[in-house]
């Protein structure tokens, strides 16, 4: 088991697949979310810049099972973004999310990133375990349907 910081093949297909099959088993979540991850991770690897955006994967026997993304674009205006952080079932509770989350939090500080911004929802016990364990604040919440459902949307920050 290894983490990959960049881009491999399959990378796009694979964490699309671990969001969709862990989103709609626990969540409900179906083909809505599914084309957002998909669409929207596309969209990011076309612009990748490894100078300004982080990808770290983990990697399993040549498997991504867990990843973590920070989009740089807007990191000068908005913030850094924190996206597509997930650690497939069998991954879990190996260390390796707060791994991932300690790799994206320091490239950003490396970076000079003045915040780090991740949009999540409610109920995601132990995601909002590490974002609390990793410095990040709760700062905006409200009932929306990003996800194609209504949830509980929670913004958090990190200052860096």
């Amino acid at each position: 088991m290894e983490i990959i910081k960049d881009y491999i093949p399959g990378t796009i297909g694979r964490i699309s697949e671990l969001h969709s099959t862990y989103y709609y088993k626990n969540w409900g979540f179906g083909s809505f979310f599914e084309a957002k991850v998909a669409s929207e991770l596309s969209e990011f690897i076309k612009r990748y810049d490894i100078e300004r955006d982080g990808l770290w994967l983990i990697s399993s026997n040549g498997n991504i099972e867990g990843s973590i993304v920070i989009d740089g674009i807007h990191a000068e205006d908005k913030g850094a973004h924190l996206r597509w952080f997930i650690v497939s079932d069998g991954m879990r509770g190996k260390g390796l999310g707060n791994e991932l989350i300690s790799s994206a939090v320091s490239f950003c500080k490396n970076k000079g990133y003045k915040s780090i911004y991740l949009w999540t929802f409610e109920g995601l016990h132990a995601a909002r375990h590490l974002y609390d364990k990793n410095g990040f604040k709760l700062v905006e919440q409200h009932v929306g349907k990003q996800w194609g459902k209504d949830v509980n949307e929670q913004c958090f920050v990190f200052l860096n």
